[in-house]
């Protein structure tokens, strides 16, 4: 290569364009060079806060920060400045974060999930229906499952309310299922690009394997009165759309049918979705003022206060469905990676942390809002980190509880321990937050 163009591309590599917009001072636009010599821009936003706040840290991230690209760590957080009439003022601050390289989203999809389910029962407007109204569902052909009854609910009877408690307390795979066969592969995908999410394609169930032509279809499903009489039926739903070929691939290796192949896992035909929209997914639940019209989900107040409570709900406190008495199962802070890493301690009596968390694949990821009721303190925070030391994937041999768990407990509390130093001009009144639990 040419001494000149040699230098130029390394003084290139270093330079960081600093621009303004809305909710941010500065970002980082990181330019890279491809294998082929060309130059490439990337989508990844960075700015010196998080770099500062984390290099303070090295006991925690020292190894985060040099190891950033194979950890994938990508962070988000917002602070939340309040106004005199109490409208929330947002400011972003970002980690490494890069809708070009891809993540499994695990069990975070079930959030739009869970608020679009809520949607569609809004817009059906069918007299007798709502999220408590019983659902039944059927099968289409052998591979599908049907659901009659449900154990954990005190009548026994399946529905939509059910499911997303069974998801927002404990991550429940089968309850999402259901929500993702009510409302139909094709459903899903065009709400969310209509609303302006484009880094999204829900394609599949989860923890069942079923081809990609059999996700396509879901089960036909019946709702009915508390007298059995039929309120309203939707046929199976077949999607014909097609989705734009992606060219995802993770690891160097993976397991299948019990034996190793040494090359990287396809995952293009698997959920996707960028940690920007379900960053902002969780904005529009909190704060729908905060995004346009355009990319709220159109559901009621009281149901937007329904999924908050079971948000911060913890498994132990729950007697519908019955998590309060499995403790060794559920523990208090069951699916809380940001803060507590997931592990058993009793929580701090006076933070709630509203979130989806999930793992597989070797990811870790959480997507949270997380507020002090006796300091007034709130803000958002979301993150992922793979935690896969050899980059083998299906061999069950993940670090999560080496790396990540410990990685979002840090992170939660470096935030936190930062924002209750933090002058706050205006102190927040949390009072609607203050929700009553089962126990």
């Amino acid at each position: 290569m040419n001494c000149k163009i040699s230098v130029i591309l390394k003084l290139l590599t270093t330079i960081v364009l600093f621009f303004s917009c809305t909710n941010t001072k500065y970002m980082i636009i990181e330019v890279n060079k491809t294998k082929n010599g060309q130059m490439l821009k990337t989508d990844s936003l960075s700015n010196q806060f998080l770099v500062s706040l984390l290099n303070k840290y090295p006991t925690y991230f020292e190894d985060v920060l040099k190891n950033k690209e194979d950890l994938n760590v990508q962070i988000i957080y917002t602070q939340i400045n309040r106004q005199k009439n109490g409208i929330a003022l947002l400011k972003h601050h970002y980690f490494n974060v890069d809708k070009a390289k891809y993540f499994y989203p695990a069990s975070t999809v079930k959030l739009p999930i869970v608020l679009l389910a809520l949607q569609k029962l809004n817009l059906l407007k069918i007299k007798g229906i709502d999220r408590n109204t019983t659902m039944l569902t059927k099968t289409a052909f052998n591979e599908q499952s049907e659901v009659y009854n449900d154990p954990t609910a005190i009548d026994g009877k399946p529905s939509i309310a059910h499911y997303i408690k069974k998801i927002l307390l404990v991550s429940d795979n089968d309850a999402y299922n259901r929500l993702y066969e009510f409302l139909g592969q094709d459903y899903i995908n065009a709400e969310m690009k209509k609303k302006g999410y484009t880094d999204v394609q829900i394609l599949h169930r989860l923890n069942i394997f079923l081809t990609e032509e059999e996700n396509r279809r879901t089960n036909p499903i019946k709702f009915y009165d508390n007298n059995s009489n039929l309120l309203y039926q939707q046929a199976e739903q077949i999607n014909l759309a097609k989705y734009a070929t992606r060219n995802d691939t993770l690891g160097k290796g993976y397991f299948t049918g019990g034996q190793l192949k040494n090359t990287a896992m396809d995952f293009s035909k698997k959920n996707k979705i960028g940690l920007k929209d379900l960053h902002k997914v969780l904005i529009s639940l909190v704060f729908p003022d905060k995004v346009k019209v355009s990319e709220r989900f159109n559901i009621s107040e009281d149901d937007r206060l329904f999924v908050l409570k079971y948000m911060s709900e913890y498994p132990t406190e729950s007697l519908n469905p019955p998590y309060a008495a499995d403790t060794t199962t559920y523990w208090p802070a069951y699916c809380k990676f940001i803060f507590y890493g997931s592990q058993a301690e009793t929580p701090v009596d006076n933070i709630r942390i509203f979130n989806k968390a999930g793992d597989a694949y070797g990811h870790m990821l959480d997507v949270a809002y997380v507020v002090d009721f006796k300091n007034k303190i709130e803000f958002f925070l979301s993150a992922i980190i793979y935690c896969n030391s050899d980059d083998i994937l299906n061999d069950d041999k993940y670090d999560y509880d080496s790396i990540g768990k410990p990685f979002f407990k840090n992170l939660g509390k470096v935030i936190y321990d930062y924002e209750l130093k933090r002058k706050y001009k205006i102190k927040p009144d949390l009072s609607s937050l203050l929700f009553e639990y089962d126990k």
